[in-house]
């Protein structure tokens, strides 16, 4: 299971003397002020002839600092691939001491694209709020970034003006951005209670679908995580809550829907089995059989991949809820590998994964707080071996691959 995170925790590193060189058709920064330039993902690539590192260092940083520069445009479009610049450049790569040194224009620059934008540039924003999070790591300076852009992200998820696929994006960022940050029991709490007034709503729904559902999946696996971190008071309040509820959930006609509504119930078995062996829970048969129902659904209504998705998941869903047993998988990384072998590790990997992209696997080697996380310990000195193992393979190879709403 994931450490507990420990708030006095160092940040994720200092300057890493390691880093990925760029390729060689890298723009200036003056190329970089026409957007189909500075949007290219290729600029932070990590093929390339070897090059002093400290140049290169240099060279990245200064197109970093352009990018924050063009955040101020006036272009929505400028901002917007400004934004997915420095959203590739945080996702891979560890940048403390160049962030640090720029907490506070980022977090400004974060928080005037989520005002003044709309749509895609408010979804890019909120996810790189989340990845300067995980750059600075737990510690007061992280907390100011969530204390800052939390409002905003509650501002947007509760405008029903706004764009839903950037509500959904705010609504699971500010959960991952909490998770990382937030120190204080009563920010928690609240952020929790605002994905509460989301996802409950869906019990509602008559088992049925509406415009809002993604919006309310995001809501539901944001609350999942942050209950991994509460106090087991406060677990057991919140089992006692919602584990009689959740399971009309799995009568949705969202496929999406019914699988996080799923793997959430697997993991509050699992946290109240955790907290008392003696766990009872009476309703367990009509639960046991929905859940057999749908790990074995031939509907020919419902779309074959999504019969496919549904059935795997299931499979495991309901052998947790069954029997409290869990499938366990394997991470590689590097020469390195990490087990899966709880819903709580499965949901915390999963998250993240999604926020890190192909990052991930860079990440899991060298950010100090994301290690905390999964207790791997201090990061490892690559050599060049290593660096070139993660290039060939820039996606960690699982050893079972199996769908999860976790990772959508």
């Amino acid at each position: 299971m994931p450490k507990s995170k420990k708030r006095n925790s160092r940040p994720a590193g200092g300057r890493q003397k390691t880093i990925q060189p760029f390729s060689d058709d890298d723009s200036s920064v003056e190329t970089m002020s026409h957007c189909s330039s500075y949007s290219d993902t290729a600029s932070f690539a990590e093929d390339g002839a070897e090059v002093d590192e400290e140049a290169a260092q240099e060279d990245f940083e200064f197109k970093l600092k352009g990018f924050i520069e063009l955040t101020m445009d006036k272009s929505a479009k400028t901002r917007q691939a400004a934004l997915e610049g420095l959203k590739s450049g945080l996702s891979s790569k560890i940048l403390y001491d160049f962030i640090v040194e720029r907490r506070i224009t980022l977090t400004d620059s974060i928080e005037r694209c989520l005002k003044k934008g709309k749509g895609e540039e408010q979804r890019v924003a909120a996810a790189l709020a989340c990845l300067l999070c995980c750059q600075l790591g737990s510690g007061m300076e992280s907390e100011e970034v969530f204390r800052t852009l939390a409002p905003v992200l509650k501002s947007i998820i509760s405008d029903r003006s706004a764009n839903m696929s950037a509500r959904q994006a705010c609504a699971s960022y500010l959960g991952l951005c909490c998770f990382i940050a937030t120190d204080d029991i009563e920010d928690l709490y609240m952020t929790m209670e605002c994905m509460e007034n989301l996802f409950t709503k869906q019990y509602h729904a008559e088992g049925g679908t509406d415009n809002a559902s993604a919006l309310h999946i995001q809501a539901l696996l944001s609350w999942a995580l942050l209950l991994t971190i509460c106090h087991s008071s406060e677990v057991k309040k919140k089992i006692d809550m919602h584990i009689h509820k959740l399971p009309r959930l799995l009568s949705c006609d969202d496929v999406n829907m019914r699988i996080a509504a799923g793997e959430t119930l697997a993991l509050l078995f699992e946290l109240a089995r955790e907290a008392d062996a003696e766990f009872y829970y009476e309703d367990l048969e009509p639960l046991t059989e929905t859940l057999k129902a749908l790990a074995t659904d031939c509907n020919k209504h419902r779309a074959k991949v999504d019969r496919r998705k549904q059935r795997s998941v299931f499979r495991d869903v309901l052998r947790a809820v069954e029997d409290g047993d869990f499938q366990s998988e394997v991470i590689r990384f590097g020469r390195e590998r990490m087990q899966i072998d709880c819903w709580v590790k499965r949901l915390t990997y999963g998250v993240f994964k999604e926020l890190f992209g192909s990052g991930m696997q860079f990440h899991l080697m060298t950010n100090g707080f994301l290690r905390s996380i999964f207790e791997l310990g201090p990061p490892m000195l690559l050599d060049a071996a290593a660096l070139k193992a993660m290039k060939v393979s820039r996606d960690e190879r699982v050893s079972r691959s199996k769908p999860s709403s976790w990772s959508q």
